[in-house]
């Protein structure tokens, strides 16, 4: 009998050991790896071990799990999340929050990968959760040697990251850009709210580039730049139910500039609101490029004292430019761009400008109920065009150069 009952806690000990086992290999909690979670001490170590932990787990069971508990707050350094990770999917789970350091001279180092947060050749990646992620921008906005030295940093950047889902997070105060995503496949982005001044400079909500079949939706995005960018590269590009303010619109570019070849394509807004934005639907290049913007469209777009309600600009040339902004003859091309079903007010008089390079101009534009008027009662609201090409029907605001 005794003999029996001492097989049977010996067989009890190695069950229990192979249950922590598997749970090991399922979830990876920070805490768990010397992570403090004070928002003071630097965790920037127990999440690089937790990542590895993860990226090199078996995949048992369910989807491995990097888990930042609730009511925490992990202070970090820039990381970098390196694949390809051994489990076919990953999944990452903010429930607490992170922050990066408060002040410029508190970062050890300028990331060499343009971002605080990295990923890196992660296929398969589900990040999501309750949590917030800070980047403390305001010391570099204040800051201009700093601003100018990290003009492409991204507060959460993903590179070759096919397969990728990104929900539920809030997201504030980047240093710059709130999340980049680059060279990805087949992404998804939804139900996230990223917040930050009107006045931050390049704050901008999300930047696409050299990306294909991306889904953005059901967000709010209010910074101090773009809400949405979509840069060279970018193709089949659907955004719908955003609300946009502040911020600088959703843009297509800018495209074309240092004579660059750049190309987007295949882009769908629709059922997206401007609240106050500098800008509303607008496409941008430079002078001098080449490639094109196409098959572009913008549907059930509602506005409320947004300036530059639609707006194609040409002859964009930003503040911080050190080339010349002389007329050039080579343009980025633009065509086949609709406008359709915009309601409400826009901030500014000139509610539409297709301000269009003459070679080779805007082609086949196309409008249709197009109901704007005034933020301010009785104030008229006019268009202006050159070089562009197409039709207008159903149009509060006559566009001259387009056909109705």
């Amino acid at each position: 009998m005794q003999d029996r009952l001492v097989s049977l806690l010996i067989f009890s000990i190695v069950l229990s050991g192979l249950i922590d086992i598997a749970y090991s290999e399922k979830t990876f909690d920070v805490l768990n790896y010397r992570a403090v979670g004070d928002g003071e001490a630097d965790d920037s170590e127990a999440f690089v071990n937790a990542w590895k932990a993860l990226c090199g787990a078996d995949e048992v069971g369910d989807v491995p799990t990097l888990v930042v508990p609730k009511g925490k707050t992990f202070l970090l350094q820039p990381i970098e999340f390196e694949g390809p990770c051994r489990p076919k999917r990953v999944h990452i789970q903010f429930l607490g929050n992170v922050v990066a350091p408060k002040t410029v001279d508190a970062w050890k180092e300028c990331p060499s990968s343009n971002a605080w947060l990295q990923f890196t050749n992660v296929a398969n990646l589900t990040l999501d959760g309750s949590g917030t992620i800070d980047g403390q921008g305001s010391s570099w906005w204040s800051n201009s040697i700093a601003n100018q030295y990290i003009s492409f940093i991204n507060a959460l950047h993903f590179d070759r990251c096919n397969n990728l889902r990104l929900s539920g997070l809030t997201h504030v105060n980047s240093p710059k850009a709130h999340i980049g995503i680059n060279h990805c496949i087949n992404v998804d982005v939804s139900h996230l709210t990223i917040i930050a001044p009107a006045e931050s400079p390049n704050t901008d909500g999300i930047d696409i580039s050299n990306s294909i079949s991306v889904n953005i939706h059901d967000s709010f995005i209010g910074t101090g730049d773009d809400c949405i960018a979509l840069s060279s590269g970018s193709s089949n590009i659907n955004i719908t139910n955003i609300a946009c303010g502040p911020g600088h619109g959703i843009s297509v570019g800018s495209l074309g500039k240092n004579g660059a070849h750049e190309t987007v394509e295949n882009v769908y807004v629709r059922d997206c609101s401007f609240n106050g934005t500098q800008n509303g639907a607008r496409i941008k290049t430079w002078q001098g490029g080449s490639g094109y913007a196409k098959n572009i469209v913008f549907e059930k777009i509602t506005l409320v004292a947004a300036e530059n309600p639609i707006i194609i600009d040409q002859f964009y040339c930003d503040a911080e430019a050190k080339l010349s902004c002389e007329n050039q003859t080579s343009a980025v091309t633009v065509s086949d761009v609709r406008y359709i079903d915009f309601q409400g007010t826009s901030g500014s008089e000139e509610a539409i400008k297709l301000n269009c390079n003459q070679i080779p101009g805007c082609q086949n534009i196309v409008m249709e109920e197009i109901h704007i008027t005034s933020a301010v009662p009785s104030k008229k609201i006019y268009a202006s065009c050159s070089h562009a090409k197409g039709t207008c029907n159903d149009s509060t605001v006559p566009v001259p150069c387009l056909d109705k």
